[in-house]
């Protein structure tokens, strides 16, 4: 078990390869992050960064005749790669539990909603079918779904994508965890409802004191939601960091490109965005170096050559590049 000052969840040098095709595909690459009780924290990067990949390690989702898992993955203390399938099973919703992107594909199409998360209670917990679908539908009345005995009864094409969305987010609360991974959660749904969701999520982590990861690709969202963000590129983070120093002082070259190429309020009207050339590298040939120097303007040629350490700018701010000291200035 963890000690009072241990993170909740402690990834160690995380990689993960998937081996099903012609060439090993390295999608996470000596991932390392901490998150505490009670605090949210954002993964953000390009589409390919790693970024779901890692969420989905932490439950163990990927085939296992297909990828391979190395490092640790320790939740409260218990590394979740030496599970046994009884264990991971029994793991799975009662202490972490997972909102994914597109409820219409998760939620099983056959059966209700209620049904459903009534299912997922009855695994966890010793308790009668009446009592599991009373929860259901408090939970159901917690995420502000209207009508929600009725909507207790509907099957998942039945409702509208920010209702699905509730009720995965009911059906990943169901069993209580402890940790909450949101991968991608308002990507398919319109502005209005991305909002409402992400407030939603907020309040009910404040209200649970839940630990989220939260992926994303939306910066916007990120700041929303987050007290700390890591960015991704080609299965690294290359910086993590409070959400408030990482918006006011990024110091990797890739997060600035990021940040750069974002309409916010200061953007003049026909200011042209700044765009990021070039494409990520290949996951089957990552190059020797930075996997970010090719489209790096301050690139050197060392850069090339070796990986960068990782460097400690304050101590909850890091950035893995060789000239951090390039990047002080505001962008």
């Amino acid at each position: 078990m963890n000690t009072p000052d241990a993170p909740f969840v402690d990834i160690r040098d995380l990689t993960v390869t998937f081996t099903g095709g012609k060439s090993p595909v390295k999608a996470v690459n000596g991932v390392t992050l901490a998150v505490k009780r009670g605090e949210v924290v954002a993964l953000i990067g390009e589409s390919g960064s790693g970024k779901s990949v890692t969420l989905r390690s932490i439950l163990r989702l990927h085939n296992p005749a297909r990828s391979k898992i190395e490092g640790q993955i320790l939740i409260n203390g218990q590394d979740v790669v030496q599970l046994s399938n009884d264990a991971l099973s029994r793991f799975r919703g009662k202490v972490t539990s997972m909102i994914f992107q597109e409820p219409l594909l998760a939620l099983d199409p056959v059966y209700t909603v209620g049904d459903q998360i009534i299912e997922a209670i009855l695994r966890h917990e010793n308790i009668s079918r009446s009592e599991a679908r009373a929860r259901a539908l408090s939970l159901f009345e917690r995420v502000r779904i209207p009508s929600p005995e009725r909507r207790l009864d509907a099957y998942p094409h039945e409702m509208s994508g920010g209702m699905r969305q509730r009720a995965m987010i009911s059906l990943a609360l169901a069993s209580e965890p402890q940790l909450l991974l949101a991968d991608e959660p308002t990507t398919a749904l319109d502005a209005t409802v991305q909002i409402q969701i992400l407030l939603l999520l907020r309040e009910l982590q404040r209200e649970l004191g839940l630990s989220v990861i939260f992926v994303t690709h939306d910066i916007g969202a990120a700041v929303e939601v987050a007290d700390r963000i890591a960015v991704m590129y080609a299965g690294r983070i290359v910086e993590q960091g409070t959400t408030r120093t990482l918006m006011r002082s990024p110091r990797h070259p890739y997060t600035r490109a990021l940040l750069k190429s974002l309409a916010h309020g200061a953007t003049k009207k026909g200011t042209r965005l700044e765009t990021i050339s070039g494409s990520p590298p290949d996951l089957t040939k990552l190059p020797p170096g930075c996997a970010f120097a090719e489209r790096c303007a301050l690139a050197l040629d060392s850069c090339k050559q070796t990986v960068p350490e990782l460097v400690w700018l304050t101590p909850d701010h890091s950035a893995r590049c060789l000239r951090t000291e390039q990047t002080e200035t505001p962008i």
